[in-house]
């Protein structure tokens, strides 16, 4: 009887990379293999198959044997005939899967695990004019090293940690539940492999030590609170001889005197005098880059709000740059003289009766709906 093509077997085109093909004889031996099939005879030798097929086309110099002179070729080389289920563990057929779940190794890892160390962050407060333009800062970050004692090792100087007795320097111990196997780093050892007899006296065989570094920062324009600037590579080291963690620099923007910032605007409140606020007049006021003129027209009522364009801030992603919001409140005269008194009162007898709706429409309209309100209530 002739065999069948090993690429019919598998379902695969012939120009199939070695990724298809091990997706495609994955899927046949779940489907197929013995364990799983104890009443069907005919799924013993489909698993067969599938797996002579695998092995041939897994191997760049057989399968180009195999594409030139078919199923001659390689009938005689080892593996290619795979008698009965061979090394067909379940494990090396679902491995790639529990290695996606249960964080790499699957059924062929070898060697301990190498984890990636910690990130930490930094909280740190500048100014708004340092968040607007920019600025560059010094940081002292505590942080933990390599011991100097030990080289980073953890073991006394002269000593080296050995092979962990449980899971013999793999890192790993298989776990049996039910049908499946999985691995899991060694509670022995923590996943290291390696086991500290004679610890460092210095570090007391951590490996590392507490050490302050200091780092240039550089702070963009534009940032804002609630903001981070990442710093690859300057987090926590690692204790398993992976790349160090990040550290991100958390900005907060302290308070201003004078400026709230909302988004890319500025906002800021001047405080006018009723005078300027009724024949009107020009004010300084501040801006992040120096004083600039604001004119007051004549009548302005108390939380108007001016906008100055351009005078905002330019966000650090990227946009147009925001305008500064001022807000007018008219501030009443305290502590007068009984000179300036005399003068308010002749002032408001000037505005007041017949003249009240000309000089106050606002509080005239106001007047003339409580008036109404109360003669509703009347009936």
């Amino acid at each position: 009887m002739s065999k069948r093509d090993y690429y019919e077997i598998l379902g695969v085109d012939r120009g199939a990379d070695e990724a298809t093909l091990k997706k495609a004889y994955r899927r046949l031996a779940m489907k197929y293999h013995p364990d799983r099939n104890a009443d069907d005879d005919t799924a013993a030798e489909k698993f067969k198959e599938a797996k002579e097929a695998f092995e041939i086309l897994k191997d760049p110099q057989k399968r180009q044997a195999y594409d030139q002179f078919g199923h001659d070729a390689v009938n005689n080389q080892p593996g290619g005939g795979g008698g009965g289920f061979g090394g067909a563990d379940i494990n090396d057929i679902f491995g790639d899967v529990f290695g996606d779940i249960f964080g790499g190794g699957g059924g062929r890892s070898r060697g301990p695990r190498v984890y990636r160390g910690d990130d930490l962050q930094y909280n740190l407060e500048i100014s708004l004019e340092d968040a607007v333009a920019g600025t560059t800062t010094e940081l002292k970050i505590p942080t933990h090293v390599a011991c100097d004692a030990c080289d980073g090792s953890g073991a006394k100087r002269g000593t080296s940690p050995s092979n962990c007795p449980t899971c013999h320097g793999q890192g790993q111990v298989r776990m049996q539940q039910g049908f499946f196997s999985v691995q899991q780093p060694c509670p022995a050892c923590r996943g290291k492999g390696k086991v500290i007899t004679d610890p460092c006296p210095k570090c007391r065989g951590q490996g590392r030590s507490q050490k302050d570094k200091t780092l240039s920062v550089k702070i963009p324009a534009g940032v804002d609170t609630g903001d981070k600037i990442r710093l690859s590579g300057e987090g926590e080291m690692s204790d398993s001889g992976g790349p160090a963690g990040d550290l991100y620099v958390a900005i907060n923007v302290a308070k201003h005197a004078i400026f709230q910032r909302d988004n890319a605007d500025l906002l800021c409140t001047v405080p006018i005098n009723f005078a300027t606020a009724t024949i009107g007049g020009e004010l300084e006021v501040p801006t992040l880059g120096g004083k600039v003129k604001l004119k007051i027209p004549a009548g302005t009522q108390s939380e108007k709000t001016f906008r100055l364009r351009g005078k905002g801030v330019k966000p650090v992603r990227g946009g147009a740059v925001g305008d500064l919001l001022c807000k007018v409140r008219v501030e009443t005269p305290v502590n007068l003289s009984k000179q300036q008194r005399d003068l308010l009162m002749q002032f408001h007898d000037t505005i007041s009766g017949d003249n009240a709706q000309k000089h106050s429409p606002q509080a005239h309209s106001w007047l003339g709906g409580v008036k109404q309100f109360f003669d509703d209530l009347r009936g």
